[in-house]
């Protein structure tokens, strides 16, 4: 049997850009919301689940508005946070970012997506469709974590606000990436969140 996990990246915060750590979606961002539950309405959806900060659950229960069989449920797994720190290889430009994280983020970000991979990329008996509404980072490293790519990797992978990226698991088989960072559910002036314009 098949098993799907859909990664959802929360609608737009509004104030976002004045570094505000966490608060209600703008009004693109509902908008976006809206548009991602409109896309994933034919799923069958197993489960859910969502980050407990506001700009993510605000994302859920406009997705659970569309999906009334749906309940997401909070998870302390899919927080925002820093996976892991700098290594000998990561380029030199992500040094700034880096300049900005404490020791104590980075080890609590690590412990959590570790968890996080255990809890949700484990088997599962049956056909699954398991949505979860998260963060860039956290999306992220479970991208970097399927591919098998080197931890730093992490940083160099982003997401759209609502973009939607989707992993498949066959039996015995390892995970694999079948789309990332879709966003054909969102017209160009909806495309947020990246760090350079996506413009198709």
């Amino acid at each position: 049997m098949h098993h799907y996990i859909y990664l959802v990246r929360h609608g737009e915060q509004q104030d976002a850009e004045h570094g505000m750590p966490d608060g209600p979606l703008s009004a693109r961002g509902t908008r976006q919301a809206q548009l991602i539950a409109e896309r994933l309405g034919g799923v069958p959806f197993t489960d859910a689940w969502h980050s407990p900060l506001q700009r993510a659950a605000e994302t859920a229960k406009i997705i659970a508005q569309r999906l009334p069989a749906l309940t997401s449920k909070p998870s302390p797994l899919l927080f925002d946070c820093i996976p892991s720190g700098r290594a000998p290889e990561t380029p030199s430009a992500y040094a700034p970012f880096f300049g900005g994280v404490s020791e104590a983020d980075i080890e609590a970000g690590s412990a959590q997506m570790g968890d996080a991979v255990a809890e949700f990329l484990q088997p599962r008996r049956g056909e699954r469709h398991d949505l979860l509404i998260t963060h860039n980072f956290v999306i992220a490293w479970f991208v970097r974590e399927v591919l098998g790519a080197p931890d730093w990797r992490w940083i160099s992978i982003n997401q759209a606000n609502c973009g939607l990226t989707v992993l498949h698991q066959k039996p015995g088989r390892p995970w694999t990436l079948l789309t990332h960072n879709d966003t054909g559910h969102l017209p160009v002036e909806l495309r947020t969140g990246l760090p350079d314009p996506l413009l198709f």
